[in-house]
């Protein structure tokens, strides 16, 4: 891990300004931003790791634990959630036995709960590894669910 994390710091500098980008370049790599990563950097940039966890902590995108195989993003807006979002968020929490930003034992799925994916029109929307899915039902979700644990 330290190559890597010394071949980013390299790229991005060791500039306070550069926090931001190192993170999610090693958000990229690894999935979430692991505690050895968050103290490499606090080291080289010169800052303490309270700073690197504050940023962490304020900015949604950044994840302190792996991220499964395949993540399901359910739309909970309100054109989804009356469109049955929640319904669809349910079932899959209930199943696979995860809330919002859990993953499953076998690190094959995690799931997410969104705000709002601007697809309306297309309620109730779940993403799956990054593919819309809209106008969705329970059933259809437990397809392409099932699809994606059969192609691995």
């Amino acid at each position: 891990m330290d190559a890597n994390i010394n071949t980013l710091i390299e790229k991005h500098g060791r500039e306070r300004s550069s926090l931001i980008p190192l993170l999610q370049e090693i958000q990229a790599i690894y999935g979430y931003v692991p505690r050895e990563a968050i103290k490499k950097v606090a080291s080289e940039l010169g800052i303490f790791e309270v700073e690197v966890y504050e940023v962490l902590t304020f900015y949604a995108q950044f994840r302190f634990t792996p991220r499964g195989k395949h993540v399901i993003k359910v739309c909970l807006g309100t054109a989804c959630h009356v469109m049955g979002g929640q319904d669809i968020f349910n079932y899959i929490s209930q199943k696979f036995g995860i809330g919002a930003g859990q993953t499953t034992k076998d690190g094959m799925l995690t799931l997410e709960r969104v705000a709002c994916l601007g697809c309306c029109g297309m309620a109730p929307v779940v993403v799956i590894d990054e593919q819309v899915h809209g106008r969705q039902t329970i059933q259809s979700v437990e397809r392409l669910i099932r699809e994606r644990i059969e192609q691995g």
